[in-house]
C-alpha cells in the first residue's frame, strides 16, 4: 500500500485562486536537478533542437501550436527547404506561404509568420529580436511561445505554459481547479521551478516530460523524476487531474458547397478575406443551409449572394465531415452550372475560373482538398 507524503502545500483549496504558497528553496532544487538529469538521457531527437537558429525555432515554435510533433516535422522540414530564413521568408507571396502551410490548420499561424518576418526585416534588420517585450510585439507570439523561442535560441531565464507544462504542474501540485482559473498560479509556478542557470534544457525537459510522461491518459508515473513530490501521484489522483472544465456542445453546420463549371470545363474558386479562421485560403463556395432549406436552395441562393451568378445544380458530388477546434461542419457538394451573369468577389477578396490541373497551385483549406480529390477521381472515371 502507498501512503501518501506530507502535502508540500504548492496550493491550497482552502485560499482564494489568487493565493499560492511559496516552495521551499531546497525543494525547487531538487525538482530542477532530477529533471535535468532524466532529461539528460530521456530527451527527444527534435530538429530544431539541433540548431540555435533562432528563425529555426521560432517557427518550430509557431508550428507546434495546438500541433503534434509527428504532425509538425514534416511540414517543419519542407519550409525550411522553401524559406531558409526570415529574409526569404519576408519577401514570398502570401500565397506561397499559405500553400506551404496547406494541411497544418489554424492558418493564422502562417498568416502572422508572414507578417512578423516583413516586420523583423524591417524594424530589427532582419535578425530576431531577443528582447522579450520585442519578442511579444511580433504578430503571433504570446507569452508561453516567446518564452520557448528566448529560452531555446538564447538560453534566457524566460517561462513558459503550453498545455503540457500545465497538465504537469496541475498535477504536481494536485491544483483544485481547471488550469483556467488558475493561469497566474501556473505561472508563478514555471517561473519559480524555472533554472536560471540553463533555462534551454529546463523548458524543453518541462515539455518534453508532459509530453512523454506526465501524459495525458495513463501517466507513467513509475518513470516520472518528479514521482516523489507529485501531489496527484501521492492523492492517487493522478488520472483525475487536471481538472477539466463542462463543456458546451460543439456546434455543427450543414453546409452546402457548389463546384461550379463554365463551357470551356473550368471550375470557379474564390479566396476567402484575409482575416478570420480560412483566411486568404481559396475555396469552392457555398455556405450555411438555412431552416426548412434544400440543400440545392441553399447552393443557389449562397452563389447569387456571394457571387451575383445564376446557376444550376446537377449532381451531388460527395459529402465530407470535418471538426474545427469549436465546431464540425458536413460540406454537402455539388456539381453545378454556371448560367448566366459575371462573377462578382462580393464576400471575397478574389475570385477565378481554373483548370483542374491548375488548381493545385492554389493552397485549400483541409476539407476542400478531399473535394478537389473526389473530383479527380470523377474526371478520370468520364474522362476529360
Amino acid at each position: 500500500m502507498r501512503l501518501p507524503k506530507a502535502p508540500l502545500k504548492f496550493y491550497s483549496p482552502k485560499d482564494s485562486a489568487d493565493t499560492q504558497e511559496s516552495l521551499p528553496n531546497s525543494i525547487v532544487l531538487e525538482l530542477r536537478k532530477s529533471l535535468l538529469s532524466w532529461y539528460n538521457y530521456s530527451h527527444r531527437n527534435l530538429p530544431w533542437r539541433r540548431s540555435p537558429e533562432p528563425y529555426k525555432i521560432w517557427v518550430s515554435e509557431i508550428m507546434l501550436q495546438q500541433t503534434q510533433v509527428k504532425t509538425v516535422i514534416p511540414y517543419y522540414e519542407r519550409w525550411l527547404a522553401k524559406f531558409p530564413n526570415i529574409e526569404h521568408l519576408a519577401a514570398a507571396d502570401l500565397q506561397d506561404v499559405l500553400k506551404a502551410w496547406q494541411g497544418l490548420g489554424y492558418y493564422a499561424r502562417a498568416r502572422n509568420l508572414h507578417k512578423a518576418s516583413q516586420e523583423i526585416v524591417e524594424r530589427h534588420g532582419g535578425l530576431f529580436p531577443h528582447r522579450l517585450e520585442e519578442v511579444l510585439a511580433l504578430p503571433g507570439i504570446g507569452r508561453t511561445t516567446a518564452g520557448g523561442i528566448l529560452s531555446l535560441a538564447f538560453n534566457l531565464p524566460v517561462a513558459i505554459l503550453d498545455g503540457n507544462v500545465k497538465r504537469v504542474l496541475a498535477r504536481l501540485m494536485a491544483l483544485p481547479v481547471p488550469p483556467a482559473k488558475a493561469s497566474k498560479q501556473l505561472w508563478q509556478m514555471s517561473e519559480t521551478l524555472l533554472d536560471p542557470q540553463n533555462p534551454r534544457d529546463f523548458n524543453q525537459a518541462l515539455m518534453d516530460l508532459g509530453a512523454t510522461i506526465c501524459t495525458p491518459h495513463n501517466p507513467a508515473c513509475l518513470l516520472c523524476p518528479w514521482q516523489p513530490h507529485c501531489e496527484a501521484y501521492n492523492l492517487g489522483m493522478q488520472s483525475e487531474l487536471p481538472m477539466r472544465e463542462v463543456s458546451a456542445p460543439i456546434p455543427h453546420k450543414i453546409i452546402g458547397v457548389a463546384v461550379i463549371w463554365n463551357d470551356e470545363r473550368k471550375i470557379l474558386i474564390d479566396k476567402r478575406r484575409q482575416t478570420g479562421l480560412l483566411g486568404g485560403l481559396w475555396e469552392f463556395p457555398g455556405g450555411k443551409l438555412e431552416e426548412g432549406e434544400t440543400l440545392e436552395a441553399c447552393i443557389q441562393r449562397e452563389i447569387q449572394e456571394e457571387l451575383a451568378i445564376d446557376i444550376e445544380v446537377g449532381e451531388h458530388l460527395i459529402t465530407i465531415e470535418h471538426a474545427y477546434t469549436h465546431f464540425r461542419v458536413t460540406l454537402n457538394v455539388y456539381h453545378c452550372r454556371h448560367l448566366s451573369g459575371i462573377p462578382q468577389p462580393l464576400e471575397c477578396d478574389e475570385i477565378r475560373w481554373v483548370t483542374l490541373d491548375e488548381i493545385d497551385q492554389y493552397p485549400f483549406p483541409t476539407a476542400n482538398v478531399k473535394i478537389i480529390e473526389a473530383l479527380r477521381q470523377y474526371v478520370g472515371k468520364r474522362g476529360k
